[in-house]
């Protein structure tokens, strides 16, 4: 496999020849936030090809950061895992996330709206412990999008598993979340909280989930990073 290379045999040059492809510390952001089936990693990473996407794969077997290995007890099916050389990355994502956190306009940052990468990582932040301890339903709906993209549903079981499903799973709705999805990508990325834009959100269902939205929801991995610019 042919790589451009800077030709330099600084570490740092050696590594961005590696790490700098376009698409590439995304993955790596999806396999150190523990997805490890090719689905996953691609509802992690909504915008990228399938195809691009096992090629990213492939390179990053190839040196040494992820290995595919058989999924256990489940014929023909394999899994992507971090090798010791791909979990040492773990401060690079930190380092690189807490950054644009700090320092990327939170206006350019929420030009770049997606309902289903949102709930994705929605659903990977959910803290259940607020939750009552059965099964729990929360449908949310971004009533200016179209019919395919506009309602989402969180299942939250008992033993704090959580199921996103883009149709209807079929279960009572314990409480309807109906906001617009700007306002919503906002709160999850700490830019914002619920009580803070309360206009913005019609909260309809249990009053006690309702009142404890803010703390189940969970935030991104990077929204306790005070943003600087505006």
């Amino acid at each position: 496999m042919t790589h451009a290379s800077y030709r330099q045999f600084c570490p740092l040059a050696m590594a961005a020849e590696i790490l700098c492809k376009r698409w590439t510390m995304v993955v790596i952001r999806e396999l150190i936030a523990g997805s490890t089936r090719f689905n996953d990693l691609h509802r992690g990473v909504p915008r990228m090809s399938p195809t691009l996407l096992s090629k990213r794969l492939d390179e990053l077997v190839e040196t040494g950061i992820v290995e595919r290995v058989p999924a256990q007890g489940e014929r023909g099916v394999y899994e992507y895992r971090l090798t010791p050389a791909g979990r040492d990355l773990l401060p690079v994502v930190d380092a690189m996330g807490f950054w644009g956190q700090k320092w990327v306009e939170s206006s350019l940052s929420l030009k770049n709206l997606d309902p289903s990468l949102l709930m994705w990582d929605m659903r990977r932040s959910l803290d259940p412990a607020p939750l009552p301890k059965r099964r729990a339903v929360i449908q949310f709906r971004y009533p200016e999008l179209s019919a395919g993209q506009r309602d989402w549903w969180l299942v939250v079981d008992p033993s704090g598993e959580v199921d996103l499903c883009s149709v209807d799973p079929g279960f009572e709705v314990d409480l309807y979340v109906t906001t617009d999805l700007r306002t919503m990508t906002s709160v999850w990325m700490g830019l914002s909280t619920v009580s803070a834009v309360r206009d913005r959100f019609d909260l309809d269902g249990d009053p006690k989930i309702a009142g404890s939205i803010q703390q189940w929801l969970g935030l991104s991995h990077f929204a306790v990073q005070p943003k600087l610019v505006s």
